[in-house]
Parts: C-alpha cells; sequence; structure tokens
C-alpha cells in the first residue's frame, strides 16, 4: 500500500519530469547543464535551500552522463 508522499510524487511526476531526468543525448546533457546553472544561481551554497536536493540530484545525472560519454583529457608529458 502506497503512503500519501508516495501517491503524491506520482501525482507530480508528470511536472516534474521534464526537469529530472538520466540524459541520453547531448542535447539532453546541455539542457540538464542550463537547469543546473540556473539552479546554482538561485541555490549558491545554501545547503538549507528548498532546492538544494534538486540541485544535487541533477548535477549527479551530469556527472554520471560525462563519466560514461565524455572522454578525460589526456596531456602527453
Amino acid at each position: 500500500m502506497l503512503d500519501h508522499q508516495t501517491k503524491k510524487a506520482f501525482t507530480n511526476w508528470p511536472t516534474v519530469a521534464p526537469f529530472v531526468y538520466v540524459p541520453h543525448s547531448e542535447a539532453e546533457y546541455e539542457q540538464l547543464v542550463a537547469i543546473l546553472d540556473d539552479l546554482i544561481d538561485q541555490v549558491g551554497q545554501d545547503q538549507e535551500h528548498p532546492l538544494a536536493s534538486l540541485m544535487e540530484v541533477i548535477g549527479f545525472l551530469i556527472e554520471k552522463y560525462e563519466n560514461e560519454n565524455i572522454p578525460e583529457p589526456t596531456f602527453d608529458v
């Protein structure tokens, strides 16, 4: 049986889904980076800000995409 909070999350997901997703293309990745930039402007370093956890989740999704799709630069010495 689903609790009230879970039901509420399920009901609100269609509104949130366009902003919180696993990027599968460069365009989706770039859109998440733009969203993160906006969040950083609003949240800054305030860990108590209501959007701080969203900023952390989006940052994690961006990092996951980068680790899987963007090669690390190599420097020849």
